[in-house]
């Protein structure tokens, strides 16, 4: 009997809601983990891989993979990383280790992950700035590249979208003669969106020249361009004053070391009777490391917040956080559309870029949807003001404004 290789013995020991039959690239073949069920089968086709598995998982797997060194012979990539994280989910203390190693960013590291002005445009500019025909292929018509909101888990993904907009917009307490100030406008959905149902005027920031080109596009085939401009400047460098603040999908990209910086920033563009609304992706619990195969592929220079990282950061620059929500599942039903329209659309995705390029996308929203099931991932909504009579006492006035927007459609 051929003993077990060291990748099969790390992962019989993690593995306790499924099995594996792991196929060596000598054809050798080897079973692992515990659950009902037949095994997925997971082949490697180079013999270095369990070795760069054993050493360093989170970025090997999802290179192994876009590679085509992994191949999942009777399932899905999906498949093989639910049988991994199930077994270790974050409500049940789960870890990873030895699997998963995991990290903090403090001291030096954290400083040494600065995303100056420069920094920031290139980080953008690796993931934001793809083909716009890539993200036809799997976005809704809105363009909107963040967590939905799912009134209802059998909602379309489009449904969602609108409802996250107006869920959104209604935590703004808009006024029709507010400025509205939107930190990282994307392609300017949520910013046409609000000046369509309040009627205030909107500037979007962005440091994507091809989502720049898009936004003001839009809005003058919409025909309010005098009313939703568009500009291509770092937060950082931005002067005025606003009403209003909203950020969606881009506190994650500002970098631990550069959060004091935004709150600061944010404080000094906020009207003293201004509202803010911060939504990003957070972590439960206690942040860490980034990932490295999300880092180095997807977003680099990225990191994903604690909700007490965000608390420490608002404090000194006296912002009143007046609301929180949790968004627990929202991402993972969008993302499980995402990666269901990327699959249905391999041949376009393929002919755009590259099959390598096809497998590193569908393991990234595979990814996302396992940590934000059983992971440690989430969302917060984050409401901020500078002065503690800028809204209503109770928070009736978002269930009637949320009302009013989606029946606007």
């Amino acid at each position: 009997m051929i003993d077990m290789s060291l990748i099969g013995r790390l992962a019989d020991g993690l593995l306790t809601q499924g099995r594996l039959t792991l196929v060596m690239a000598d054809g050798r073949e080897e079973e692992v983990g515990s659950g009902p069920g037949e095994p997925l089968r997971v082949r490697f086709t180079d013999r270095k891989v369990p070795m760069d598995l054993a050493r360093n998982p989170r970025l090997k797997l999802g290179e192994a993979y876009m590679n085509g060194h992994i191949i999942i012979e009777n399932g899905s990539i999906l498949d093989l990383l639910e049988i991994v994280q199930k077994s270790n989910r974050w409500e049940a203390g789960g870890s990873l280790q030895p699997f998963y190693k995991k990290g903090k960013i403090k001291g030096l590291r954290r400083w040494l992950r600065r995303n100056n002005p420069a920094r920031s445009k290139r980080n953008v500019a690796h993931h934001y700035d793809l083909s716009d025909d890539l993200y036809d292929l799997f976005l809704d018509p809105n363009r909107q590249y963040s967590c939905a909101y799912f009134t209802d888990p059998a909602d379309g993904l489009e449904q969602a979208q609108l409802d996250k907009l107006a869920h959104i917009a209604a935590k703004l307490h808009l006024r029709e003669d507010d400025h509205v100030l939107d930190i990282g406008s994307g392609w300017g959905g949520l910013a046409l969106y609000i000046h369509r149902v309040s009627g205030c005027r909107v500037t979007g920031i962005t440091l994507s020249e091809e989502q720049l080109k898009y936004a003001r596009a839009w809005a003058e085939r919409e025909g309010v361009s005098d009313k939703v401009r568009f500009g291509l400047i770092d937060y950082r460098k931005l002067e005025g004053r606003f009403d209003r603040i909203v950020s969606v999908g881009m506190f994650e990209h500002v970098g631990a070391a550069h959060y004091d910086e935004f709150f600061a920033a944010c404080r000094r563009l906020l009207t003293d009777d201004g509202v803010m609304l911060l939504h990003t992706i957070g972590k439960l619990g206690e942040a860490g490391a980034p990932d490295p195969f999300t880092d180095k592929w997807i977003f680099p220079g990225y990191h994903i917040p604690s909700l007490s990282q965000m608390c420490a950061a608002s404090e000194p620059h006296r912002l009143i956080t007046s609301d929180v929500e949790t968004l627990r599942l929202h991402y993972a039903h969008t993302l499980r559309h995402w990666l269901e329209r990327v699959e249905a659309n391999e041949k376009e995705i393929v002919a755009l870029y590259d099959e390598r390029f096809f497998r590193m996308w569908t393991f990234y929203l595979a990814g996302g949807i396992v940590m934000f099931e059983d992971g440690a991932a989430c969302n917060y909504q984050v409401q901020y003001v500078r002065d503690r009579r800028a809204l209503p006492i109770t928070r009736d006035y978002m269930a009637e404004a949320e009302a009013r927007y989606r029946a606007m459609g």
